[in-house]
């Protein structure tokens, strides 16, 4: 009886929902499943994973071992960052036993898949009561994909381009876990929210509060828009005379996020900067992106000039390619959207919220940057892509109603379908090949094992060499140190590390560079006496080096010994520690 009663929360009660669920949530899980696994070249990460991916096995690790320092970046306390997801993972790894990279790249991908779908049906269809328009809501959820691939199509022969505007669209979202995790709790809560409204509940009143209050230690992008669009569709609620139950949820909201923001973000305000339309400019000067050089030239040069006459005309047109380049065909909601512009007073607090999360998304990485790392700010947009999708779902389900003819509805999905996955199939390219771009080597994975096994202590390994990194291009998988700068080390010998993933430490605000040049000061040093005192004041307990990494002291010298060895790693301990 408790089973079927906990299987009757997740009835949706409509088998091609069902159908398109499990198919969404497979088509999605390709893009991590392969990944932390091992094979016969060592264990492989497919996309992003290698990165991204071993960063958060990183924090995960971290936070298994009840520390909340900064694993990449030894004796500093974790800050400017999410941990909701990280936190959640390693309680569970905590319980269940269940490796880290297990729970990472294989466990958690479909569940979030799956329940993602689940209740974004189940949502829409609470507030549209269609299962048509909950339907298409649902797929474009997990289908919504950007124009990019017809550029690529014209100019290379071959279905791609997916960030060619910028933004990840749909295909990518597991890849970025935080932000999955977001997305499902605020389709749980706009559930909740729903049935609050309708029963005037303090329970739901509680309930939702809580879940749109610790979105920002999930994903700070998502406590941003959604505090923002909560007040509004709460305010726009109380002046049409229908209550303060959102104010309510908006204020309690606000409370659990400064309580539990403000600790580990003291710097944040630091981290953004005011450099509007950088993401227009570089779209069309990037090659990696749309690469249209002339036009970016124009551009920079009529501000440079401050013609107005020529640059505002350019900018509207690359904002409007931005916008509707990263729509595809979502582009299906924004005659609803004009609508409801034009008869605005009849717009429901549904929609305010939503047209506030889309618009802000919108507008916020148009204006604003994130300092050390520019591009993080587009994941504002991700939001605005993921409810133009719901929209987008709600306005094709509304045509399909209304449609008479049956051979129109048909031709109509069947274009719009075929406008849509392109996307979707040219990114899988990149998860389904048999050989990863980058793997950590048989020979690494046991040196880190052997290391994982010695007492706790901070590990130095050798700083990141971007330069042969760019030369061992074109041979995958390349091994994560040839690859970028990772926090493999950390993340899979479950030690803090004096300095590594220089990506991360821009994002969260770490004067790395001034580690890494401490770092290269001792390896050249000739001073043993500097070179030891740098381990002790650093509290260096261990030394991580491939072949060819070494320092110009020996290992006497420096007060080392050896204690693993094989054909691609040397490990040693400082003695005296």
């Amino acid at each position: 009886m408790m089973l079927k009663k906990v299987l009757k929360q997740f009835s949706i009660g409509d088998r091609k929902a069902y159908l398109l669920i499990v198919v969404g949530t497979i088509v999605w899980s390709l893009t991590m499943v392969k990944s932390g696994l091992v094979y016969s070249y060592g264990m492989g990460f497919w996309g992003p994973n290698g990165h991204d991916g071993v960063w958060h096995i990183s924090v995960i690790e971290s936070f298994a071992r009840g520390s909340w320092n900064m694993p990449v970046f030894s004796g500093e306390v974790l800050k400017n960052y999410h941990i909701g997801f990280d936190l959640v993972v390693s309680l569970i790894h905590r319980l269940s036993f269940i490796p880290i990279a297990t729970l990472y790249f294989q466990v958690f991908p479909p569940i979030l898949g799956f329940f993602t779908g689940i209740y974004s049906y189940r949502f829409v269809y609470r507030w549209k009561r269609s299962r048509i328009k909950a339907f298409w809501a649902t797929f474009f959820v997990y289908f919504g994909g950007s124009f990019g691939w017809i550029v690529t199509l014209f100019r290379q022969g071959r279905i791609g381009g997916e960030s060619m505007f910028w933004s990840q669209q749909s295909i990518s979202t597991l890849v970025n876990p935080p932000f999955a995790l977001s997305i499902l709790l605020v389709f749980i809560a706009l559930n909740v929210l729903l049935a609050g409204l309708r029963s005037k509940s303090k329970r739901s009143l509680f309930v939702t509060s809580l879940i749109f209050g610790l979105l920002v230690q999930v994903k700070v992008y998502a406590g941003i828009l959604v505090l923002g669009g909560l007040f509004v569709a709460g305010f726009w609620r109380m002046l049409k005379r229908k209550g303060i139950f959102l104010i309510k949820v908006f204020t309690g909201s606000l409370v659990i996020t400064l309580a539990i923001f403000s600790p580990l973000n003291k710097g944040v305000g630091e981290i953004v900067v005011f450099k509007p339309f950088w993401f227009l400019e570089t779209m069309m000067r990037l090659s990696d992106r749309l690469d249209w050089p002339r036009y970016a030239e124009a551009m920079v040069n009529y501000k440079l000039a401050s013609n107005l006459i020529k640059g505002i005309p350019a900018y509207v047109a690359s904002f409007a390619i931005f916008w509707f380049g990263n729509l595809g065909t979502r582009i299906i909601k924004e005659p609803l959207f004009l609508k409801d512009v034009r008869n605005f007073r009849k717009l429901s607090y549904i929609m305010v919220f939503f047209y506030f999360v889309i618009v802000m998304g919108l507008i916020i990485p148009t204006l604003f940057l994130q300092s050390g790392t520019p591009w993080n700010t587009i994941q504002f947009m991700y939001y605005s892509l993921m409810f133009s999708g719901v929209l987008a779902g709600v306005s094709l389900g509304g045509y399909i109603e209304k449609a008479t003819s049956t051979v129109v509805r048909a031709v109509v999905v069947i274009v719009v379908i075929l406008l849509t996955i392109p996307t979707t199939v040219g990114t899988l390219r990149h998860y389904l090949p048999k050989r990863p771009p980058a793997r950590i080597s048989i020979d690494e994975m046991e040196a880190l094992e052997f290391l994982s096994s010695q007492s706790d202590g901070v590990v130095l390994n050798y700083p990141f060499d971007r330069e042969l990194a760019e030369a061992a291009v074109g041979n995958p998988p390349r091994p994560l140190y040839l690859y970028e700068s990772t926090a493999y080390v950390s993340a899979f010998s479950k030690k803090d590390v004096y300095m590594e993933d220089e990506v991360n430490l821009d994002i969260t605000g770490y004067d790395w560079r001034g580690r890494k040049f401490k770092v290269e000061q001792f390896l050249s040093s000739h001073d043993q006496n500097k070179a030891r005192e740098f381990l002790r004041e650093n509290n260096i307990a261990y030394i991580y080096w491939l072949n060819g990494q070494r320092a110009v002291l020996g290992e006497a010298q420096l007060g080392i010994e050896r204690i693993f060895e094989n054909s691609e790693v040397d490990i040693y301990r400082v003695v005296g520690l």
